[in-house]
């Protein structure tokens, strides 16, 4: 096998890993951009933000360990929405 096909070889491999991992969640705050008008102004959240807010749940407790996202996850609006989607915000 030369280098040319060793390369292939190595990106279908990364791509397989990818397809397969592919109903993983990806941990991005941006993610809950569509919770961002409930949180910051106390209203409702949208079926949208629910949604991504269950999907994102993993990751709430790596959220709550940066100290730039901690007062947005921990603030009362944001405990608000989480109630109103029927979750909850965990204890990290």
């Amino acid at each position: 096998m030369n280098k040319y096909s060793a390369s292939i070889f190595v990106w279908c491999l990364v791509a397989l890993a990818v397809v397969r991992d592919a109903g993983a969640v990806n941990c991005s705050m941006l993610e809950l951009s569509s919770c961002l008008g409930a949180v910051t102004g106390g209203g409702q959240p949208s079926p949208q933000c629910c949604r991504k807010l269950k999907e994102q749940k993993p990751c709430l407790c790596g959220y709550l360990r940066n100290p730039s996202l901690r007062p947005y996850i921990n603030s009362p609006n944001a405990r608000k929405v989480a109630a109103a989607c029927g979750q909850t915000i965990p204890r990290c």
